[in-house]
C-alpha cells in the first residue's frame, strides 16, 4: 500500500495533498495583506514591469533589409553607389583637394598671444563722469561702470576735456594728454 495515497485523489497520501504544494499557496495568498511585501493600503502598488506607453504613443523601430515589404531591400539607402554600399568618410569631397590639405599648416611665431589689452576711456567720456574735475583713476573710473575693475586702461583724445582733471592711467594716446594738460589738468602713467 505504499502508492495508495497517490492513486486516490483526495489528498490523504502525498503530491497535491493538505501537506503538498496546494496548500503552502494558499497560506501566502492569505498572509498578504498583512505582510511587507503585499498590497499597501488594500491596493496593488504601481510596478515598473506594469508601466506602458499610451496606445499610439510609441512607433516600433523599422527593421531595415528585413524583406521587400518595407525598406527590404536598398534599407533607405537609395540604388548603388559608394553611400549604399559602405561608408564614406566626412572630409571626402569627391576627390577634390579636401579643406583640412587645402588649408596650409600652421608655421612660423606670432607676437598676437603677447598683445597688450586695455580698456579704453575717451576724453569726452571723462566730461561727462567728471563735469567738476578732479582725481580720475583705474578704480574710480571701474566705479561708475566706464571700463573694467583689475583691467588695464588707456585714455584716448576722442571728444572735448571739460574739466581740469588729475588723471592716473596706464597709457595716453598724444591726443589725450595734449587736451587734458591744455585743460589745466595733469596726466600720471601707472
Amino acid at each position: 500500500m505504499a502508492g495508495a495515497g497517490k492513486d486516490r485523489g483526495d489528498g490523504a497520501g502525498g503530491g497535491k495533498g493538505a501537506g503538498g504544494k496546494g496548500a503552502g499557496k494558499k497560506e501566502t495568498g492569505a498572509g498578504q495583506g498583512a505582510g511587507g511585501s503585499g498590497p499597501v493600503g488594500g491596493r496593488a502598488g504601481l510596478k515598473l514591469h506594469h508601466l506602458r506607453p499610451a496606445p499610439g504613443a510609441h512607433t516600433a523601430r523599422t527593421r531595415v533589409g528585413r524583406g521587400e515589404a518595407s525598406k527590404g531591400k536598398t534599407a533607405g539607402r537609395g540604388t548603388k553607389g559608394t553611400k549604399a554600399r559602405g561608408q564614406v568618410a566626412a572630409a571626402f569631397e569627391g576627390g577634390q583637394m579636401p579643406l583640412h590639405r587645402r588649408v596650409p599648416k600652421l608655421k612660423g611665431f606670432s607676437n598676437a598671444g603677447f598683445k597688450t589689452a586695455y580698456q579704453v576711456v575717451n576724453t569726452g567720456r571723462l566730461t561727462e563722469l567728471f563735469p567738476d574735475g578732479g582725481d580720475v583713476t583705474p578704480d574710480s573710473l571701474a566705479a561708475k561702470g566706464a571700463v573694467r575693475a583689475g583691467e588695464l586702461v588707456k585714455v584716448l583724445g576722442n571728444g572735448e576735456a571739460g574739466a581740469a582733471w588729475r588723471v592716473s592711467a596706464h597709457a595716453f594716446s598724444a591726443t589725450a594728454r595734449e587736451k587734458i594738460t591744455a585743460a589745466g589738468g595733469t596726466v600720471t602713467q601707472l
